[in-house]
C-alpha cells in the first residue's frame, strides 16, 4: 500500500494513469488490496476496475458501495460503462440493478442500447461520445463549440470531426489538422468542395462483424472509425484502443484453442478441469484409434524390437510438422491474408515445405536407424514412412484448418486434435506396413 501511496502523492491527478494504479494493486495480497482501494480517486476508480484482470473485478465491487460504484460508472465513456455494468451483472444481478437505477435516464439509455448487441458486432464496442457537425456550419463556430465542449470535458480524446446533414446520415470525416486550416469564416461543406483531398469517411455498419473493423483498422491505418446503422445515420465510433484489446482477445482466445482449453483463469477449478476434460476424452478416443492401427501390426513388432523403439519417432516428426502448418495458416486466417481462391496456392506451398523437410529428415534418420541397428533396410523403411507422414502432415496441417473455415467453424477449434490423429494413424500405418512389405 505503501507504493500506492508514493505513487499518488508524487503525481498530480492529471498525470496519474489507471493503468499504473491497477499494476500497483496486482501486487497486493486480500487484506492490503481492500485498503489500498480506498485511496484510489473515485474518479478513477471505474478504469481502475476495468484495468484489472477479470479475477480482481469481484474484489473491486465487494469493497465498494452502491453509491462509489454508481460514481465509477458515471466517470466512465459510454462503452467502457456498458462493459462495467455487464461484468457487475456476472458478478451479482442485485448488485447492479441498484447501481443502474441510481444512474441517471441518459446514461441507463446509453447503457441499454449498447447491451442490445451481440458481443460479435461492432456496435457492441462502440462509443458514443463524438463531435458532430452538420455540414452547412460556419467553421469558426465550430471550432468555439469544439473549445467550449473539451473544456467542459465533455469530449474527450477526438481526432476527427464528423460530419452530418440534416438526415443525421454521415457525410464527412475531418481530422482535427485539416480543419485548423480551413477558412475560418467559410461552411464545412464549401471547404470540402474547395479542396483537393478526400474526406470520404471510412466507416463501418454497427451490426457488422467486429473482426472485419478490426482488418478495417489494420488495412487503412486508422485511428478511430464512425459506426453507422444500415440507413447511413451516424451513431458513433469505434477507436484504436479498444481495437487493440480486441486484437488481444483474439490473439489470446486462439492460442487456448489450439491447445484445447478455455479462458479459464476466473473458472473454478473443478469448471475448468471440466473443460479440458472434454477435449481430453476427444483425444483419449483419438489415441484409441491410432493404437488399434499398431495393433493391426502386432506380429510385426514382436518380430522386430528396433521398429518399437523407432516408430514414435516418425509419429512426433508428423506431428510437429503438422502443427507448424497448422499454426500458420490459422494464425494467416485470422489475420484475414488468406481469400477464398488461396486454398490451392495454401496448400500446395505447405506440402512443398514439408517434402522438402521431409527428404531432408528422411535421409539423416535413415543413416542413423541403418547404422544403430545395423539393417541397411530399416534405414529405407524408415525414411520413406518419414517422407509420406510430413507430406501428410503438410497437406492436412493446412488443409484442416481451411476446410473449417470453409464450414464456418473456427479453425483454431479441434484443429489440433483432428490433426494429431491423422499424423499417428498415417505414420505408424505407414511405417508398419512398409517394414512388413519390404522386412519380414
Amino acid at each position: 500500500m505503501n507504493k500506492l501511496e508514493d505513487y499518488l502523492n508524487s503525481h498530480p491527478l492529471s498525470e496519474i494513469h489507471p493503468s499504473d494504479i491497477a499494476k500497483i494493486l496486482k501486487q497486493l495480497d486480500d487484506s492490503e488490496f481492500a485498503d489500498a482501494l480506498k485511496l484510489v480517486p473515485k474518479d478513477l476508480l471505474g478504469d481502475v476496475a476495468l484495468a484489472l484482470p477479470d479475477r480482481y473485478f469481484d474484489d473491486v465491487v465487494e469493497n465498494l458501495s452502491v453509491d462509489e460504484l454508481r460514481h465509477a460508472v458515471t466517470e466512465l465513456e459510454s462503452d467502457d460503462q456498458a462493459d462495467f455494468m455487464h461484468e457487475l451483472e456476472e458478478h451479482d444481478e442485485n448488485i447492479a440493478s441498484e447501481v443502474f437505477k441510481t444512474l441517471d435516464e441518459e446514461d441507463k439509455q446509453e447503457i441499454t442500447r449498447l447491451h442490445t448487441y451481440d458481443e460479435d458486432e461492432a456496435g457492441a464496442y462502440m462509443q458514443l461520445e463524438i463531435f458532430t457537425a452538420n455540414k452547412n456550419e460556419i467553421v469558426h463556430d465550430v471550432i468555439k463549440r469544439f473549445g467550449e465542449l473539451r473544456k467542459a470535458k465533455t469530449i474527450e480524446n477526438i481526432q476527427n470531426l464528423f460530419i452530418i446533414g440534416s438526415d443525421d446520415k454521415l457525410r464527412f470525416t475531418v481530422g482535427l489538422d485539416d480543419l485548423l486550416i480551413f477558412d475560418f469564416d467559410k461552411t464545412l461543406l464549401e471547404n470540402i468542395e474547395s479542396s483537393s483531398d478526400s474526406f470520404e469517411p471510412k466507416k463501418a455498419e454497427d451490426r457488422e462483424n467486429i473482426k472485419d473493423v478490426v482488418h478495417y483498422f489494420e488495412e487503412y491505418d486508422l485511428s478511430v472509425m464512425p459506426i453507422v446503422n444500415a440507413y447511413g445515420v451516424l451513431l458513433g465510433r469505434i477507436t484504436s484502443d479498444d481495437i487493440y484489446d480486441i486484437i488481444n482477445e483474439h490473439a489470446t482466445e486462439q492460442m487456448y484453442n489450439l491447445a484445447g482449453v478455455d479462458d479459464e483463469v476466473e473458472d473454478e477449478v473443478l469448471k475448468a478441469g471440466k473443460k479440458r476434460a472434454s477435449w481430453l476424452g476427444v483425444n483419449l478416443f483419438t489415441a484409441i484409434f491410432a493404437s488399434i492401427v499398431i495393433g493391426l501390426f502386432a506380429d510385426t513388432l514382436e518380430s522386430m524390437v528396433a521398429l518399437a523403439v523407432l516408430m514414435p519417432i516418425v509419429a512426433s516428426m508428423g506431428g510437429n510438422a503438422g502443427t507448424q502448418s497448422l499454426t500458420v495458416v490459422v494464425r494467416q486466417l485470422a489475420l484475414g491474408d488468406i481469400s477464398q481462391g488461396d486454398a490451392v496456392r495454401i496448400i500446395k506451398k505447405e506440402v512443398l515445405i514439408s517434402l522438402m523437410n521431409g527428404l531432408l529428415f528422411a535421409i539423416i534418420m535413415g543413416i542413423v536407424a541403418a547404422i544403430w541397428f545395423d539393417m541397411k533396410m530399416l534405414g529405407v523403411v524408415i525414411a520413406l514412412s518419414m517422407i509420406i507422414n510430413l507430406l501428410a502432415a503438410g497437406f492436412f496441417g493446412a488443409a484442416i484448418p481451411l476446410f473449417l473455415k470453409k464450414v464456418d467453424v473456427d479453425p483454431a477449434i479441434g484443429s489440433t486434435v483432428i490433426l494429431t490423429t491423422v499424423t499417428d494413424v498415417v505414420g505408424f500405418f505407414s511405417f508398419l506396413a512398409l517394414a512388413t512389405y519390404i522386412l519380414l
